[in-house]
Formats: structure tokens, C-alpha cells, sequence
């Protein structure tokens, strides 16, 4: 063979090898995509959207599509873009149709903040998925900075948040130190908040921070107030807690653990260990022990400091372990929402034992209940017609109820004009996420309207800086109740819903609204003005 072929050949083959490690090197650079702009992390499609993608979840399917038909609708008026972040992936079934209840509330609050002809500027709803745990919350975090400098986007507000971690705290803290106002709709836990002070959101923690949710120290007082436990016996009490790193079980089993009761000591608090938010690993065995330990105390009410999956487990032990048929009482907090949903045949059935009365009751303060208002107005009525000898005429009926009914059948006309195709079900609103979050919506909905600058669209700061107007004359009537801010930016006197577990005699139980819960200890004040200190 010639010599000048030989070269050739060697040339040949030398570009065909370079050609390939190109080729390689840009496939291995490239970022795997779910779709465009949502990159796959660790087997999650991680960032935000709002063209009507699923995030691989068709639970939620029909919704985000009706989610992109409405930004479609708005997209030549004024409009700014507010996100909703939450994990929107998971192999358990109750908490893909958990996700469902949370994007229907943002969806139904879209429709309502664009309804009419109103001031500008309308929402335009994009989905934002941090991945599991929000273990990704800082990729998104990245885009929806970028977001909001950006003329395009002119993102306005981050809502949503569901969780109380590490995590999530990590994310509030980096968007309000960019200036990026939050609404958090769904977190209760105390160190996701800012502390009422007189300097107001100049010192605070997470400046632009908005919550529309009582922490876990308001929930145990309002709980605290609405069972007596300011005159319980302590020895009649016990607490049960999750030692696992969780902002919401360490600031519940805090709060829990401050209710001031009489008498003498009660049993010491007794710990368990979870290996996760929605994982049981051995908390079986290690609630048979401490049932078994319960029953040797005089308690009979448990206050409970965890997620939804352990406290199933836990009153299911505990009715399980029968202690010489006594009945027990277990208060926990706003994570045990979505309980009922989690619920199976046999779960109800343990839960009433053999003979068809309850062994164990699970009380918790929903952060809202279709049946709160309409219960607690027509008590209300009873105990003025009993003492005035005649009914209340409209103007003598309370704002904390009649206000938030008028919302709650608002919403409820809303979802009666959707096409429930649109909503991908008809809205589970006594797992109060539907509620909270399309709350949440109208309340970024009201801040974005009253903040005029003449151009129709706001700017970052005026809308963090709105929050706190949001009071007494211009306090929101949520469907969850009265929502009037601090100037920390928190609800104050939000009143939560105390439900129970009810198992009823046969087949599937119910969640039955017993009462209203206040965190002062009485309703908050005509026209929701905040007084300068808690009577």
C-alpha cells in the first residue's frame, strides 16, 4: 500500500475518533430533560412550568392542563407570574391525590384573583417542583431568582410550600433575601416564620414572608384553650415525639410540651424514631412498646408530635393494645389533614374494635373544614336566641364567621362553574388543602391589586411590603377564616378547625368538625383590627 494512503487512513481514522469523542462529550454534558426546562435529577423532573406539564404524575394532569389554558387567556393583559412550589412526585397513591387538592386550591385561586375586568395586573400560574423533600429546592430556587428579575417572567410571589424541613426553611430564607416575596400557605412550623416584634418585618428573619397558617405554638394553645387543658390534670397527659431532624415534629413537640397543667407530674414524654416523612421502618414495633408503656399511666390523652403516616400507626397500636378497655384521646396538629385520606376498611374497623365504640379518638386542628362555619354560626345563633329571647338580626351576627362563610360558599360556586374535567376531580375540601391554598392565592391576589405604581405592575418590594397592610379594614375573608397580617407578616387569632377521627359503628369513618380553636383563647376583635398586645 502506498505511503500517502497509509497517512490518509491514519487521518481518517484519527477524525472519526475525535468525532466520536465529540459527539460523546456533548451527550454526556447535555442536561437530561423530562421535558423543556425541566431537567431529570436523580430520577425526579426537577423546576417549573407552566405549560401544562405533569411532572410524570397524571394526577395532577387535567388541572396543571386548565392551569395553562387560563395563563394562555391572560397573556396579552398586564400580568405578573406568581409559582406555586411544592413536590409534585411520588409513588404513594394518597399523596399524588394530596398534590391534586393543593394544585385545585392554586388553580381555583388563579381563576378567582383574574375574575372580571378588575385592576391589573392578572396571574399568570406556574408550577414549581423541588423534587422530594425539596432536596432540590435550591436548582429551582435558581430559576425563579432569574425569574423574577426578568422582564418576561416578572415573577411577583412564591407560594405553596407544604412541608416544614430544613429544606423548605433554606428555600424561603434565599428567595426573601433576594427580594422575592412568600406566601407560605401550608407550613406550620415555628422556625419558618417571623417573630412579631416592634421593629416588624426590619429585623425579621425572612423579610417578604408571609403566612396565612398558624405555627405549632398557636396550634397547641388554640387546642390547649378549646379542651381545657389549662385545668387538665398533667398526670392524666403524655407526649409521644419524633426524634427524626423535622422542623414540624420539633416545633409541635415544643409547643405540645409549654401547655401549662395542674397537679402532679405526669408521665415522662416518650420518644420514637421514624426514618422518614412518608417511610414506617420499625415504628410498629416501637409504638407497640410505647403503648404498652401508656397503659401503665394514668394518661389517657396523648398529645402526638409527627407526620400522618406514624400517627395512623400509632392509634392503630394503640387501639390494638386495648388497656383494660380504656379510651384514649390523641391531639396532634395540622400534618394530620390528609389522615382520612390514608385510612383502609380494617384501619376503621381497629380502630372501633369489636364492640362498635371507639377505643381511641384522633383530634387534631385542621387549618380548615367545610363545616366550620355554618356549624360554629348556627351554635352561635342557639346561645344568642337563648339569651336575648330572640334571633340575632344580620348586623348582631359575628365577621370571624359570617365573612369566612360567604367565602367558603364563594369557592363552592366557583367549583360549580369549573368543569370538574378541568379540576381532574371533584375537590376533596375537608382535607383542607384545596381551601388553604386557593386562600393563599387570593391573597397574593388582593396584595398584587392594591399595590398601585402606575405601570400595572408591581415591584418586588411593594409587594412584600403589602402583606402587612392586609388587616382590619382590608383583612381577607378566607374560607379558612379571617386573614389579617401582623406586621411580621403572620395571621393573627387564625382559628384553626378541631376535627376527630369519628370510625362511626360500621364501614368508613368521618371527619367531624367538633369546634373552633382561637390562639389567644377568644375570637379575634370587630373587624379583625390587631391590638398592639394580646389581651
Amino acid at each position: 500500500m502506498p505511503r500517502w494512503r497509509k497517512i490518509l487512513y491514519a487521518l481518517l481514522a484519527l477524525a472519526a475518533v475525535a468525532a466520536v469523542i465529540v459527539f460523546a462529550t456533548s451527550v454526556i454534558g447535555r442536561p437530561d430533560t423530562c421535558t423543556g426546562g425541566i431537567q431529570r435529577i436523580d430520577g425526579e423532573c426537577v423546576g417549573v412550568n407552566g405549560a401544562g406539564y405533569d411532572f410524570g404524575t397524571p394526577e395532577i394532569g387535567a388541572v396543571a392542563r386548565a392551569i395553562a389554558r387560563e395563563n394562555k387567556r391572560i397573556e396579552g393583559q398586564p400580568h405578573v407570574t406568581v409559582a406555586m412550589m411544592l413536590p409534585l412526585q411520588s409513588e404513594a397513591p394518597a399523596l399524588r391525590r394530596e398534590m391534586r387538592s393543593d394544585l385545585q386550591g392554586a388553580y381555583l385561586g388563579q381563576l378567582a384573583a383574574n375574575k372580571g375586568e378588575g385592576e391589573p395586573p392578572k396571574i399568570r400560574l406556574v408550577l414549581a417542583n423541588p423534587g422530594r423533600d425539596y432536596a432540590h429546592q435550591s436548582t429551582v430556587v435558581d430559576t425563579l431568582i432569574r425569574m423574577a428579575g426578568s422582564s418576561k417572567d416578572r415573577l411577583r410571589a412564591v407560594t405553596g410550600f407544604n412541608l416544614s424541613l430544613d429544606a423548605t426553611r433554606q428555600a424561603v430564607s434565599r428567595l426573601t433575601a433576594h427580594k422575592v416575596p412568600v406566601l407560605a400557605s401550608r407550613i406550620s412550623g415555628d422556625p419558618i416564620a417571623n417573630e412579631d416584634t416592634a421593629d416588624g418585618m426590619a429585623g425579621a428573619r425572612f423579610p417578604g414572608l408571609a403566612r396565612i397558617i398558624p405555627t405549632n405554638h398557636d396550634v397547641a394553645q388554640a387546642l390547649a384553650y378549646f379542651n381545657g387543658a389549662r385545668g387538665r390534670q398533667d398526670r392524666r397527659t403524655v407526649l409521644v415525639y419524633d426524634t427524626r431532624p423535622d422542623s414540624y415534629d420539633e416545633s409541635l413537640a415544643k409547643a405540645f410540651g409549654g401547655i401549662k397543667e395542674q397537679g402532679p407530674p405526669g408521665p415522662a414524654p416518650m420518644p420514637f424514631t421514624s426514618p422518614g416523612i412518608d417511610e414506617a421502618g420499625s415504628t410498629g414495633n416501637q409504638f407497640t412498646q410505647i403503648a404498652n408503656n401508656i397503659c401503665d399511666t394514668d394518661a389517657d390523652t396523648v398529645y402526638f408530635a409527627g407526620r400522618t403516616l406514624h400517627l395512623r400507626l400509632f392509634a392503630l397500636k394503640l387501639a390494638q393494645v386495648g388497656c383494660q378497655n380504656r379510651h384514649y384521646t390523641i391531639v396532634s396538629g395540622s400534618d394530620a389533614a390528609s389522615l382520612q385520606q390514608s385510612m383502609t376498611d380494617k384501619d376503621w374497623q381497629q380502630l372501633r374494635g369489636t364492640g362498635g365504640t371507639a377505643r381511641v379518638t384522633v383530634q387534631y386542628a385542621a387549618p380548615a373544614h367545610p363545616d366550620a362555619w355554618s356549624t360554629a354560626l348556627t351554635a352561635w345563633t342557639r346561645q344568642w336566641t337563648a339569651t336575648h329571647h330572640g334571633k340575632p338580626a344580620p348586623s348582631d351576627l359575628p365577621q370571624y364567621l359570617t365573612e369566612p362563610k360567604a367565602a367558603l360558599d364563594g369557592l363552592e360556586s366557583l367549583i360549580r362553574s369549573v368543569k370538574t374535567a378541568d379540576l381532574g376531580s371533584a375537590p376533596a375540601l375537608r382535607d383542607s388543602r384545596t381551601m388553604l391554598v386557593y386562600d393563599g392565592m387570593v391573597t397574593i391576589g388582593t396584595a398584587l391589586h392594591q399595590v398601585q405604581n402606575g405601570s400595572g405592575v408591581p415591584g418586588l418590594e411593594d409587594v412584600g411590603r403589602e402583606w402587612s397592610k392586609l388587616q382590619s379594614r382590608h383583612r381577607i375573608p378566607g374560607t379558612s377564616g379571617l386573614i389579617c397580617l401582623t406586621s411580621a407578616g403572620n395571621p393573627y387569632d387564625k382559628p384553626v378547625a378541631v376535627v376527630e377521627l369519628d370510625p362511626g359503628r360500621r364501614g368508613e369513618g368521618d371527619l367531624k368538625f367538633v369546634g373552633l380553636g382561637w390562639p389567644t383563647g377568644r375570637p379575634q376583635q370587630k373587624n379583625c383590627v390587631i391590638p398592639s398586645r394580646t389581651p
